[in-house]
């Protein structure tokens, strides 16, 4: 523990190291993220009435490669990203989490009820339940804490709010009453397992892995209960290229919508059934092409694209980490383009046919496009169907990019970002 005034300290104004791994070299950037940790300090003194405490970041993430793999058990490329939810925490000595983030009114747990509560699903307090009692299963210790919490990972924008949360709350268990033994994956896991059982959401395991490990991440679900995690090693800094994610909006909740979205998974299982398996990555490419005569008679010919879309995509993982590892740059973004183009033309989750009209999506690959070809990449990002796109922009065209991008889905729809190397982690200044 420290005292925050000493803390304050060595944050100084952003100058520290450690602070410009996590938010980069840029002076006002780094002056405002030193505000925003005195500024939350000082509200945890002022809420919680002491000033020992403890500094922990956790990343948003991004999925770089493998669009909607995860599901049908295949590959995945994701990073870490420079937006973070940060707490400053201390233990209290009492059986009962309490936290208070930024925004809301608090919320606590009472730890010696730890069982699921429908009633609870979908709340915050829930998936802290869930995460203190998966660690307590796991035989870890756990035990009442104060928390506040700023978060600026924007919700809704595909870079996995929820997921820096969980293995944030991890974290900060895992550093307060377990002197850091958990690993980064099981942090993952634990937060997974919580958000699938107490918040009541079915999720794969990207999105807490990347944002628990940090930097590049592959993960291979081809065991799905022992997904295997490799750390990609690559300065993205050092390439002189911005991450864009672009809010597009569009999106829509109805049950012709939601039913266009669980199609995606199920017409890829389905392709997979009919060659007596449970999922794609159970076969190969050649086998479906050698029973698409059949297979359409039962599938129809979108499950079988989508298929196609699945077996390139996870390929394309693999081809894209070694690329990186070749530090051959070009070749990466080159394969990001076709990465986008696969999701557009076969996998088809890029706009709702339900909502025609609504191209939000199309239409800003169509502007990025416009701008990078030649010199960028841009894909869908995430689910697709609206939210959200990615685009990897020189240096050179970075405004004329948001610019472009801005004029139609509004001022501030565009996040400029880097691939931290941290993940979720306390700070030790």
């Amino acid at each position: 523990m420290a005292k925050i005034n000493a803390l304050i300290e060595k944050i100084a104004n952003g100058k520290n190291p450690l602070f410009q791994e996590l938010y980069g070299v840029n002076e006002v950037v780094l002056k405002e993220q030193a505000d925003r940790y005195a500024a939350l300090m000082n509200e945890f003194q002022t809420v919680y009435g002491t000033d020992d405490v403890e500094l922990f970041s956790s990343p948003g993430r991004t999925e770089i490669g493998g669009n909607h793999t995860d599901h049908n058990y295949g590959r995945v490329l994701a990073g870490a990203v420079n937006l973070d939810m940060i707490a400053v925490a201390t233990k209290n000595e009492t059986n009962t989490i309490r936290i208070k983030s930024v925004g809301y009114p608090e919320f606590q747990v009472d730890l010696s009820s730890l069982e699921i509560d429908p009633a609870q699903f979908y709340t915050s307090s829930s998936l802290v339940k869930g995460i203190c009692a998966r660690m307590k299963e796991k035989g870890f210790e756990i035990g009442g804490f104060d928390a506040c919490i700023d978060g600026r990972v924007p919700k809704g924008s595909g870079l996995s709010s929820s997921a820096s949360f969980e293995v944030l709350i991890g974290a900060v268990v895992n550093q307060l009453f377990n002197d850091g033994k958990m690993s980064k994956v099981e942090n993952a896991i634990i937060g997974q397992w919580s958000e699938n059982n107490f918040f009541g959401k079915p999720c794969g395991l990207m999105d807490q892995t990347a944002c628990s490990v940090g930097g590049l991440i592959t993960i291979d679900f081809e065991d799905p209960s022992k997904p295997i995690v490799k750390e990609v090693d690559f300065d993205f800094v050092s390439t002189g290229f911005a991450l864009v994610i672009t809010d597009v909006g569009g999106g829509h909740d109805d049950a012709a919508s939601q039913a266009e979205y669980a199609s995606l998974p199920t017409e890829m299982k389905a392709v997979a059934a009919e060659l007596g398996a449970k999922v794609l990555r159970q076969v190969t490419l050649e086998q479906i092409v050698e029973k698409i005569p059949e297979i359409r008679k039962k599938t129809g010919d979108r499950a079988i694209l989508r298929a196609y879309h699945f077996q390139g995509d996870n390929q394309r993982v693999v081809d894209q980490v070694a690329a990186i590892e070749k530090n051959d740059f070009q070749a990466f973004l080159k394969m990001v383009v076709e990465s986008g183009y696969s999701s557009y033309m076969y996998n088809q989750n890029i706009f709702d046919v339900v909502h025609k009209d609504e191209q939000v999506v199309s239409l800003a690959l169509a502007l990025s496009e416009m701008v990078l070809k030649g010199k960028g990449a841009w894909r869908v990002h995430g689910g697709g169907f609206g939210g959200t796109i990615q685009a990897f922009v020189p240096q050179d065209l970075l405004d004329q990019y948001v610019k472009t991008l801005e004029h139609v889905y509004g001022e501030g729809s565009c996040h400029k970002l880097f691939i931290r190397a941290k993940g979720s982690i306390k700070l030790d200044l």
